[in-house]
């Protein structure tokens, strides 16, 4: 399930995590690439811990336990420490699949990566290129969003950035391990979710939508990985 949530961060937001960034030190993006990564990757980097890369990580994370689409669609177990990248100059990273586990720098916890999300934090119009494109069973996706928008898409998926050929994209990227491991279970439970909210909202208080209410919760009583 590829999917948009808009306005993760607001406008203020953006300009504020925006100067930050435009002031800090970035490294070659290779430091935190795995072997295959490292030779179709070409951009820049915070490196993790960073203090700059940990305070608007704190900004991501505050944002995202805001979002109930993000909880809906993620339906999330940990969050690996937001990131941020700069791809300017022909920057591009060339079609991979990220790495399944990755170690938290500063705990050495270890997560599993069911979900990839990129939070836009420059808008369209100041870069050309700098696309991410995802492929699936359907084809491939073309994302481009205006700074404050994320998508969420499934990280077993082969992706790629474009080559920016004018001007910088900044974002930031992360990994969700989601109580529901399968990306089709997830989508089963989006769905009905979304259809409760729906009823919730046409039919206030219809008794299918308790019934609805407890075969989701049950499914994800089932399916629920802690």
């Amino acid at each position: 399930m590829l999917i948009t949530i808009p306005d993760v961060f607001s406008a203020e937001e953006v300009t504020q995590a925006r100067a930050a960034l435009d002031a800090a030190d970035w490294v070659d993006g290779k430091v935190t690439a795995g072997y295959q990564a490292q030779t179709v990757k070409e951009n820049l980097q915070l490196p993790e811990g960073h203090p700059v890369a940990v305070k608007l990580g704190e900004m991501v994370l505050a944002a995202l336990a805001r979002s109930p689409l993000f909880m809906s669609a993620a339906l999330p177990l940990r969050v690996f420490p937001p990131m941020f990248n700069r791809y300017t100059g022909g920057g591009h990273f060339g079609t991979h699949v990220d790495t399944a586990i990755r170690a938290m720098a500063s705990t050495g916890q270890r997560i599993r990566t069911d979900v990839s999300a990129t939070l836009f934090l420059s808008a369209p119009e100041e870069y050309d290129g700098g696309e991410l494109l995802v492929e699936d069973t359907y084809g491939v996706h073309n994302v481009k969003l205006p700074a404050g928008h994320m998508v969420l898409y499934p990280s077993t998926s082969l992706h790629r950035v474009t080559p920016v050929t004018r001007g910088a994209r900044v974002a930031s990227f992360f990994w969700i391990q989601s109580m529901i491991r399968s990306d089709g279970d997830r989508t089963l439970l989006y769905d009905l979710d979304t259809a409760i909210q729906r009823l919730a909202k046409d039919v206030p208080g219809n008794p299918a939508g308790v019934q609805l209410t407890g075969v989701y919760h049950n499914l994800l009583r089932r399916w629920a990985e802690m």
